[in-house]
C-alpha cells in the first residue's frame, strides 16, 4: 500500500515538473503501453478490456492533435499521421483486430523513437 502510494507521487511528480517535450515522450511510451496491453487483451478474448486500452490510444493521439504547433512544415505531415493513426485505431476497434494495433505500434513507436533522437540532438546543441 505505502509502495504503490510512493510510486504514484513520484509518478504525478515526475509529470508536473517534466518539460513539454518530455510530456510528449510520456505520451508516445503511454500510447505504446496500452496499444500492447490492447493486442494482449484481444488474446485473451477480453475485447471491453482491448476497447478501453483502444480508447486511451485514441485520446493520446488526439493530444497530439490538438497540441500540433501548425507554424512548422512538418506539421501537415504530422497531423496526415496522426489523423491515419487515429482512424486505424477506430477499425482496430470496432474489428478487435490485432494485426492493425500491431501497425500502429509500429508507426507510434517510429515517432517515439524520432522524438527521443530529436530531444538528444537539441539537448547537445544547447549545450
Amino acid at each position: 500500500m505505502a509502495y504503490s502510494s510512493a510510486y504514484q507521487t513520484y509518478k504525478n511528480n515526475a509529470i508536473l515538473t517534466a518539460s513539454p517535450q518530455e510530456l510528449a515522450l510520456m505520451l508516445y511510451d503511454g500510447a505504446l503501453k496500452f496499444c500492447k496491453q490492447a493486442i494482449k487483451a484481444i488474446e485473451e478474448k477480453n475485447m471491453s478490456e482491448a476497447h478501453r486500452h483502444i480508447l486511451r490510444i485514441e485520446d493520446i493521439i488526439e493530444e497530439f492533435q490538438a497540441t500540433l504547433d501548425k507554424k512548422y512544415p512538418i506539421s501537415n505531415e504530422l497531423a496526415a499521421l496522426y489523423d491515419y493513426i487515429y482512424r486505424r485505431l477506430v477499425e482496430a476497434n470496432i474489428k478487435k483486430d490485432m494485426a492493425i494495433l500491431e501497425e500502429v505500434y509500429d508507426l507510434i513507436k517510429e515517432l517515439r523513437d524520432t522524438w527521443k533522437e530529436a530531444m538528444k540532438l537539441a539537448k547537445t546543441q544547447s549545450v
